[in-house]
């Protein structure tokens, strides 16, 4: 399933993307008149949260299945040319971050490897996809991207070893680690350069696991104005995905809904030996095999 969060007609919502169509199923709506008991969450956040209660996905499709078969399954339709996408799900946390997870991406900007690096990005900096970001020239002329996987949290857990990490996981989705390259210089602390004002877009679904079975062998490309920039494979990875869940989880406990983001592959503006920052009006696409391409515009 790929999951979404969106607002139509000024209301807030959540769906599930309808096969072969460019619309959603709105949850909302199908819960209201199809659930079963008392199962009715209002978000994908809730959704996620009663999830180690009650399998959400199975509640999914038996409320999707009744809203098809009552002969006005239209009616729990939306198109996506009429709505604007929202961060699939907005943690109770911060996003959590991991950088110089590529060997290439880390060698670019002249980083060290040999240790664990981790900061994050405040949840109000997260955007959907299609929305545009300020392009911040107040304060830097150095805003950059960094296309990453993200991995979505499905239940608690602390101290979790390798061996079981997989499970904690829910799903994937794509987030672009907006960033102030001259901030990031200038401060001991990533959190800052890493937070701004739409600074980490995400989108445009989170897929379920079950449709992404080798999320540690598919590409991610960035496109800056169609231009290939970043044209990776989550094969490079240092540290793996269950071993990053290890490595967190041994300090933070996580809980549904959470976000991992993975590190980014070699590519980014920074690193080229003319360093080509984004600049007003530049189209920022990133996308990653089986979940779709989260787009972005940089305000003029």
């Amino acid at each position: 399933m790929k999951f979404l969060s969106f607002k139509h007609n000024d209301q807030t919502s959540f769906g599930v993307k309808v096969k072969r169509e460019e619309a959603a199923w709105d949850l909302t709506k199908v819960f209201a008149d199809f659930a079963e008991g008392e199962f009715n969450p209002k978000t994908l956040l809730e959704g996620l949260q009663q999830n180690q209660l009650i399998d959400f996905q199975e509640q999914v499709r038996k409320a999707v299945v009744a809203a098809e078969d009552s002969g006005k399954g239209e009616d729990y339709k939306v198109q996506f040319a009429d709505i604007e996408f929202l961060p699939p799900v907005t943690p109770t946390n911060n996003v959590i971050a991991f950088g110089r997870n590529y060997e290439a991406h880390a060698d670019e900007l002249n980083h060290e490897v040999q240790r664990l690096y981790v900061f994050t990005k405040a949840a109000s900096s997260l955007t959907g996809d299609n929305a545009t970001i300020p392009n911040h020239q107040d304060i830097t002329d150095q805003l950059d991207y960094e296309g990453e996987l993200g991995i979505v949290i499905g239940k608690s857990g602390e101290k979790i070893p390798k061996g079981l990490a997989l499970d904690y996981v829910y799903g994937y989705t794509i987030i672009n680690d907006i960033t102030d390259r001259k901030a990031q210089k200038a401060q001991d602390q990533a959190f800052l350069s890493k937070s701004l004002t739409g600074g980490c877009p995400m989108g445009p679904y989170i897929v379920t696991k079950d449709e992404l079975p080798t999320p540690e062998d598919v590409n991610i490309v960035t496109k800056v104005n169609n231009d290939i920039r970043q044209d990776g494979n989550t094969s490079q990875m240092i540290l793996k995905i269950d071993e990053l869940i290890e490595a967190i989880s041994k300090y933070v406990a996580l809980h549904p809904g959470d976000i991992i983001a993975t590190g980014t592959p070699a590519g980014v503006g920074a690193g080229m030996d003319e360093p080509q920052y984004l600049q007003p009006g530049d189209e920022v696409k990133v996308t990653i095999d089986n979940i779709g391409t989260l787009t972005n515009y940089i305000a003029e």
